[in-house]
C-alpha cells in the first residue's frame, strides 16, 4: 500500500485517497471505539472464552493463558493506543496484542463461534444499559426532590393556567405532583427500553450462528443480560433496541423541557414565584441587580440537545435494511451515547435546583385572587346550592366576570350588592359570595381524588413515597 501511495503521489501530486478513508472515517471510529466499548469489549472477550472452556471447545490450560493474555491487554492504558492502518478497528488491534503474548494461533481460538456481528451488538447493548441505567437513577433522584418540594407546599395557593392564561386557584404542591407523575411514566419508559436493550445477542454469530456446540444462555449468565435474543437474524438485523432508547430518552428530555420552561417563567420578575438558589444563578456583567436562572436556562438548552441526539438516532435507522448495516452502528452509537450523558447533566443540575428553591407563598397567593379565576366556583355554587342548570349558572358567572372587568376590579373588590343586582333573579347569601372569591376555599372544595384539596394532595403524595 505504501507503495502504490507513493506511485499515486509522485503521478498526480495529490495526497493517496487512502488517507482520506483513515483519516475521516477509521481513525474517528478507532477512537470512538476506544472511548466507549473498550471496557465491554474484554468484557465479551472473557466471558466467551470461559464458555468455550466449559463447552469442552477450548482446554482449561488454553482457556487460563487467553484469560491472562486479556487482562494483560486490557490494562493497557487506552490513551496510548492510536490508530494506525495495520489494523482496520479496535477488535483487529485486540487480537493482535494477544497474539504477540499467546501467539496467533491460541489467540484465534477465542474467536471461535464469535463473529464482530453478534460481538458488535452485545457490546452496545451492554454499553447502552449502563446509560439507561445512570439516568434512571439521576430521574428518580430528581423525582424525589420534587416530591419532597411538594410536600413542603400543599397549602401553598398558587394561579394556574391553561393556554398560557390565568385558569384557575391550585397549589404549588399539587403542580408539583403533576410534574412528579409525568416523570415517573418517563422512567417506567425508560425501565422498559432497559428491558429491551438488556438481551443478549451473543452466539448469532455473524447472522445464523454456528455449527460449534455453544452456550447461548450462558453467555446471557456471564455478561448480565436478562434474556437472550432467541432469533440469530433478530439478534445481528434488529435496531428497535436502539429506537426505544432514543424515544425514552426523547420523551423524557422534551416532558422535562416543558416545566423548565414553567420554572423559568416562574422565576422571572414580573411572575416572582420561585426564586433560584444564590448557587444556581448568574449575576450580569453590566446590570448589578441581575439574579439570571441560568441553571434553568442550561437545563432547557441541554435538554433540548439530548432530544435532538434521540432524533438523530431514529433518523439514522429509518428506511435501513433490516440486517447488519453500518448505519446503526459505529457512525449511530455516539449520538445515543451523548444524549444520555446530556440527560444525566441535566437530572443531576434540576435535583440541586429543585431542592434549595424558595417558593414565594404571599405573592403567589395575591395572583390567585387575581383575573377573576375564582369564578368558576360562581358557576357551581349557583347550580349546587341555588338549583339552577349549569349553562345558566355558567352564563351568569359569565356575565358577572365581563362587569368585574369594565369596572377595572378583582372579585374581591366588588360588594355582594352589586354581585347580586347583576345576577338580577339571584340573591348570593354573603357566605357564598366570600368562599367564592376566597382562593383557600376554592382550592379546599376540589377535594375529589386528584383534587387541589391539601388533605387529597397530602394522600398522593404519601402514596407516591411509598
Amino acid at each position: 500500500m505504501n507503495r502504490m501511495k507513493e506511485q499515486f503521489e509522485a503521478a498526480e501530486g495529490v495526497e493517496f485517497p487512502g488517507k482520506t478513508y483513515m483519516d475521516e472515517l477509521l481513525k474517528p471510529v478507532f477512537d470512538d471505539q476506544k472511548k466507549y466499548l473498550f471496557e465491554a469489549m474484554f468484557k465479551i472477550h472473557k466471558a466467551h472464552t470461559i464458555m468455550l472452556m466449559e463447552q469442552g471447545i477450548l482446554t482449561g490450560d488454553e482457556c487460563t493463558e487467553i484469560l491472562e493474555a486479556v487482562k494483560q491487554v486490557e490494562c493497557i492504558d487506552r490513551t496510548e493506543l492510536m490508530y494506525s492502518s495495520q489494523h482496520e478497528d479496535l477488535f483487529f488491534l485486540v487480537e493482535s496484542r494477544l497474539g504477540d503474548l499467546i501467539g496467533t494461533d491460541l489467540a484465534g481460538k477465542m474467536h471461535i463461534a464469535k463473529s464482530r456481528n453478534d460481538m458488535g451488538e452485545a457490546m452496545y447493548r451492554i454499553v447502552i444499559r449502563g446509560y439507561i441505567e445512570q439516568v434512571i437513577i439521576e430521574a428518580e433522584q430528581l423525582n424525589k426532590a420534587i416530591l419532597y418540594q411538594a410536600e413542603k407546599h400543599t397549602e401553598s395557593i398558587m394561579p394556574a393556567h391553561t393556554h398560557t392564561q390565568p385558569a384557575q386557584p391550585t397549589t404549588f404542591g399539587h403542580y408539583l405532583v403533576a410534574i412528579y407523575d409525568n416523570l415517573d411514566r418517563d422512567i417506567q419508559r425508560l425501565k422498559q427500553a432497559y428491558a429491551t436493550v438488556n438481551k443478549s445477542p451473543m452466539g448469532a454469530a455473524a447472522i445464523t450462528t454456528t455449527g460449534f456446540p455453544i452456550n447461548r444462555e450462558r453467555m446471557v449468565e456471564l455478561l448480565e443480560f436478562d434474556g437472550l435474543i432467541e432469533n440469530s437474524y433478530d439478534a445481528i438485523g434488529t435496531g428497535d433496541y436502539l429506537i426505544e432508547a432514543a424515544q425514552a430518552l426523547v420523551s423524557l428530555m422534551t416532558n422535562m423541557g416543558r416545566w423548565l420552561q414553567e420554572l423559568l417563567r416562574m422565576a422571572s420578575k414580573e411572575v416572582g414565584l420561585i426564586k433560584v438558589s444564590n448557587a444556581y444563578v448568574q449575576i450580569s456583567s453590566i446590570m448589578p441587580q441581575k439574579r439570571n436562572p441560568v441553571s434553568i436556562e442550561h437545563s432547557r438548552a441541554i435538554a433540548s440537545s439530548a432530544a435532538a441526539e434521540g432524533l438523530a438516532v431514529v433518523h439514522m435507522i429509518h428506511n435501513t435494511p433490516f440486517g447488519d448495516i453500518n448505519d446503526t452502528e459505529d457512525d449511530l452509537q455516539p449520538h445515543l451515547y451523548a444524549g444520555y450523558q446530556k440527560a444525566t447533566r441535566v437530572l443531576r443540575l434540576m435535583r440541586a435546583v429543585m431542592l434549595t428553591l424558595e417558593f414565594n407563598k404571599g405573592r403567589a397567593y395575591q395572583q390567585a385572587r387575581e383575573n377573576l379565576i375564582t369564578i368558576t366556583e360562581l358557576a357551581d355554587v349557583l347550580a349546587r346550592d341555588y338549583h339552577i342548570s349549569f349553562r345558566a349558572a355558567h352564563k351568569k358567572a359569565s356575565v358577572i366576570a365581563k362587569n368585574v372587568e369594565e369596572a377595572g376590579k378583582e372579585l374581591y373588590e366588588i360588594s355582594l350588592s352589586k354581585v347580586n343586582e347583576w345576577l338580577s333573579d339571584v340573591q348570593l347569601k354573603n357566605e357564598d359570595w366570600q368562599a367564592i372569591i376566597d382562593p383557600k376555599q376554592f382550592v379546599a372544595r376540589r377535594s375529589i381524588t386528584g383534587g387541589t384539596n391539601p388533605d387529597v394532595v397530602r394522600g398522593m403524595i404519601e402514596k407516591r413515597k411509598k
